[in-house]
């Protein structure tokens, strides 16, 4: 029925949690007591931040247009197909904040990145 397409945008924000749950349960796998380097450290905590500041901006993209497409869809049905759309690349913020999360953390399973000094 109609009054449930209300709930896309409340479901599609709910999947920018579990991209921050991935990204979380990853990086505590890569986490050993030994041989953890500040590198992998903080690594570990830049990719915890891509993948949180790109599900904050993709989750506040979601909540503008759902806001403003469920109002709009109430009054004409039309409007559906376009706040899809809209949610869809709203959404995608996300997931590229979750596929720089983990390429970043691929970096630190490879052992790092070698710094040589310049003589």
């Amino acid at each position: 029925t109609q009054s449930t397409w209300g709930l896309v945008p409340v479901v599609m924000a709910g999947i920018l949690g579990i991209y921050g749950l991935i990204v979380a349960v990853i990086i505590s796998s890569n986490v050993k007591d030994a041989d953890y380097t500040a590198f992998a450290g903080f690594v570990h905590l830049g990719a915890g931040v891509a993948a949180g500041m790109a599900s904050l901006s993709a989750g506040y993209a979601i909540g503008i247009v759902g806001d403003c497409c469920c109002f709009a869809y109430a009054r004409q049905d039309k409007i559906f197909v376009a706040m899809i759309l809209m949610l869809i690349f709203a959404e995608a913020l996300g997931l590229y904040g979750l596929i720089v999360a983990l390429l970043m953390n691929n970096v630190t399973s490879k052992g790092g990145i070698e710094c040589k000094s310049a003589k």
